[in-house]
């Protein structure tokens, strides 16, 4: 009923920002009709209308080009290159006179779709080919598709990088890092001779115990049944999904906008400011966040479910208790692959050490094989974005890449 109530309620808002973005065009028209300019405080309120509603559907990527470290400017292609019902693999690739090392770079499944990691892409694109987890809105998928667990996005993994071939490097942000190493754990007790060559795990909740941030809290605060009786339920009717249950994205992005609401109230303060005094270049990076904050995805019930008890309330895989398809992971068996860690000081979400956990669970790798990298200065999304990602965080990445290769 929640969901059927958001949905009506996201109609009505859909027709509201139509109307706007008529009004400003036909507003416009008509003031360069007898030869005035467009008023901008007029520009800067249609636009805040613009913004308030939220959208289902995956924003483009919109990587044409990449200029690489010669200040060289190369194409870019992108395209997908294996599909399962949940899942487009995507291939960014440019030109370049020499085999580039491949990288598959797993994207969060938490309620933002997979260009959450565009500016991640388009940095690791000037040394490396590049393979992105595009994973679909689970509302438009069909039940008939079957469900998906976290067994379900393991498998996604493992299927991947087979079909990606030997000599991978598996690169997981945020929430997928656990599922990278139950992967790479699965593959190397199989002996699989497709196993990564390295694992990049950057910013996950690998052992959740380890300096609790007020998203482990808040998965703490309440039982299991809680979430399941809460905030689960079924995409309605008029959806490919329908009658599938999930955990919608509205209530998801809710959850985190509570977290920090005056800064959101801010920025769109900020950017009206920006945009009366001229100031686009500023006000457009705002507007490109919260057009691609407000692109949500639903997750599934089932997915979402084991997260909560498996990651954030039982700590599952640090204490050795995760399982796939019934069996047991073994952590041990990782030998092959170099380890490298990424965290970030200031990260709100994933407290310091959560991640640098995987290290001490990897007991089979040889010490020389795992390396840490704690970025001052940066929050959670700082980690694998923007100036500090470019700058300080992906020279580690890409030095650890190219002496594997």
């Amino acid at each position: 009923m929640l969901y059927q109530s958001y949905q009506s309620y996201s109609n009505w808002i859909d027709s509201v920002r139509s109307i706007g973005d008529i009004t400003q065009n036909a507003s416009n028209q008509w003031m360069q009709s007898i030869g005035l300019s467009a008023l901008p405080h007029m520009d800067a309120q249609y636009e805040q209308i613009s913004l308030m509603g939220l959208t289902h559907a995956r924003p483009a990527f919109n990587i044409h080009e990449v200029t690489c470290p010669q200040g060289l400017v190369h194409p870019v292609q992108e395209s997908t290159v294996h599909t399962t019902p949940f899942c487009g693999l995507l291939q960014f690739k440019r030109a370049s006179k020499v085999p580039l090392p491949k990288i598959l770079l797993v994207a969060p499944m938490s309620g933002h779709f997979a260009t959450l990691l565009t500016g991640t892409v388009r940095t690791l694109l000037k040394d490396h080919e590049v393979y992105l987890t595009d994973w679909k809105n689970i509302r438009d998928v069909p039940l008939s598709d079957g469900e998906f667990s976290l067994d379900t996005y393991i498998s996604h993994i493992i299927e991947f990088i087979q079909f990606l071939g030997p000599n991978i490097h598996l690169m997981g942000v945020c929430q997928p890092t656990v599922a990278c190493l139950a992967a790479t754990a699965v593959m190397a007790e199989q002996k699989d001779p497709c196993q990564p060559v390295s694992l990049i795990l950057m910013a996950g909740p690998v052992d959740a115990r380890i300096n609790p941030t007020k998203v482990n809290e808040l998965a703490n605060d309440k039982p299991y049944e809680w979430f399941e009786q809460k905030l689960i339920d079924t995409v309605p009717r008029e959806f490919a999904g329908g009658g599938r249950r999930v955990y919608p994205g509205f209530l998801q992005l809710i959850a985190f906008m509570s977290m920090n609401p005056d800064r959101h109230k801010q920025s769109f303060k900020t950017l009206y400011e920006h945009r009366i005094q001229g100031e686009h270049q500023q006000a457009d990076v705002i507007r490109d966040f919260y057009e691609e904050y407000f692109a949500i995805m639903d997750l599934s019930a089932d997915y979402y479910l084991q997260t909560i008890k498996q990651v954030f309330q039982e700590y599952a895989l640090a204490k050795g208790m995760l399982t796939y398809q019934g069996q047991a992971l073994n952590l041990k068996a990782i030998k092959r692959p170099f380890l490298l860690t990424v965290e970030g000081e200031r990260d709100d979400i994933c407290g310091i050490g959560q991640t640098l956990a995987a290290q001490d669970l990897c007991t089979g790798l040889a010490a020389y094989k795992k390396s840490h990298h704690l970025q001052a200065g940066v929050g959670h999304y700082g980690v694998f974005n923007g100036r500090r990602w470019e700058a300080q965080i992906y020279p580690v990445v890409r030095n650890l890449i190219q002496s594997v290769n």
